[in-house]
């Protein structure tokens, strides 16, 4: 079949202008290729397609049978091409990102607010999840795109750095003050109700990390679900939450929280969005990429 496709083009052409020199002036071949391609298409069917008159050509009835099926298949394609540009010129397409729920409430929303004002056409889907998954998908090419704590793994992804990020514990005054009127020692991982996210996430493994490495045992954990959350806790008082420093600016500010200083701090890290060095780049990432940088 492959072989005759260019012959089932100069048919069906043949076919609507009933006129093989019409059609050969819309195909911009010769009137002779028209009738050899017709010939040849005959020879290969083993049939009649069309009956010659004076006044142009007429379908035989196995022709009638062949143009029903090869007009709809070139109406198809006429309305691929047209789909396609229709696409192209109004920017539609989808964009899948990954992000857990506090960098999607935090930092997220902002960026997607003015890109989908820019791309109105491009449809957007969040995968809300663990960062630890995101980049699960990530590497699967199940997910375009992710916005994550900059992965370990360097190798496998492209990371565009949007900002660093500092973990620190607070406390509310108050829970502060009963715990010193409570213990004699001062050290609040030994004392304190230490509230953390809990231990699939990846903040939650930096953080292990660096009780690890500086010999530091929480006697006393709090596992939380989600950042919002810790943080809401901490405020009624419940504890010592370890939240990361730019979504609580507010409740400092106010003093709702305090920071309490530990030797030595936690290392900033850097977050930012992160894609596959293997990922296909679609028209709508390449949009996002450089809105992203645009805005950075």
């Amino acid at each position: 079949m492959n072989q005759n496709l260019p012959l089932y083009h100069i048919f069906n052409c043949v076919a609507e202008n009933e006129n093989i020199s019409r059609a050969a002036k819309q195909l911009f071949i010769s009137q002779p290729a028209v009738s050899k391609a017709i010939s040849n298409l005959e020879e290969s069917l083993q049939v009649t397609l069309f009956i010659r008159n004076s006044r142009g050509v007429k379908l035989t009835d196995e022709g009638k049978l062949l143009y029903e099926h090869t007009r709809i298949a070139f109406d198809a394609l006429s309305k691929a091409e047209e789909n396609i540009i229709r696409i192209h010129d109004l920017g539609i397409g989808h964009l899948r990102i990954g992000a857990s729920t506090t960098l999607c409430k935090y930092l997220l929303l902002p960026y997607l607010d003015g890109f989908v004002k820019e791309n109105p056409h491009i449809k957007i889907t969040i995968d809300n999840q663990s960062s630890s998954h995101t980049l699960k998908q990530l590497e699967n090419c199940t997910l375009d795109i992710g916005l994550v704590a900059k992965p370990e793994n360097g190798d496998a992804f492209h990371f565009l750095s949007l900002d660093e990020i500092e973990d620190i514990f607070v406390a509310t005054h108050t829970y502060l003050n009963n715990l010193t009127l409570r213990e004699n020692s001062s050290d609040i991982f030994s004392n304190a109700n230490i509230m953390l996210l809990d231990e699939s996430n990846v903040t939650r493994k930096y953080v292990d990390q660096y009780f690890k490495s500086n010999n530091i045992e929480p006697k006393h954990v709090l596992e939380i679900s989600t950042m919002d959350l810790l943080i809401e806790f901490a405020k009624t008082s419940l504890g010592v939450a370890c939240v990361i420093k730019a979504f609580v600016e507010s409740e400092l500010r106010e003093g709702t929280l305090v920071q309490i200083p530990v030797t030595p701090q936690l290392n900033k890290r850097e977050v930012g969005f992160c894609y596959s060095k293997n990922a296909y780049l679609s028209d709508s990432m390449h949009k996002f990429m450089d809105y992203i940088r645009k805005s950075s």
